[in-house]
């Protein structure tokens, strides 16, 4: 399964979502920021490994909306979501391991954190209009 990029892949990713079962794992970075550049071929091989999940790639200054209310002080600062809402929100160090780690220990008696952009689904709806 590819990694979305809202700001190329809107329509495509909107579809996704609507139809999408598994999780939301969100990435947001900067095109300058070296360590993103450096963290992105993990974060596609993770998109790969587990395709009923559903991975976005977002450009903070690029798609500033996606983030809601949040700021992004670190990179690389990860966003999952289930349809219950935010299971993670934070910065990890630059390790796909982490990530990946992260997303396995994830299921359905993973608790909802209280911190974190909306669902992405709902923050995308604006575009849609």
């Amino acid at each position: 399964m590819p990694v979305f990029d809202p700001q190329y892949d809107a329509p495509a990713l909107r579809a996704r979502l609507e139809q999408a079962q598994g999780m939301v794992i969100a990435c947001y970075c900067a095109a300058w920021c070296d360590t993103c550049t450096q963290y992105r071929p993990g974060f596609d091989a993770l998109a790969q490994q587990w395709p009923q999940h559903t991975f976005v790639w977002v450009d903070i200054e690029e798609s500033p909306e996606l983030l809601d209310d949040e700021d992004v002080e670190n990179f690389p600062t990860v966003l999952i979501q289930s349809a219950r809402g935010n299971l993670f929100y934070g910065t990890l160090l630059p390790y796909i391991s982490h990530l990946e780690r992260l997303i396995s220990h994830m299921d359905d008696a993973t608790p909802v954190v209280d911190s974190g952009p909306a669902l992405l689904q709902t923050l995308l709806m604006p575009a849609a209009q």
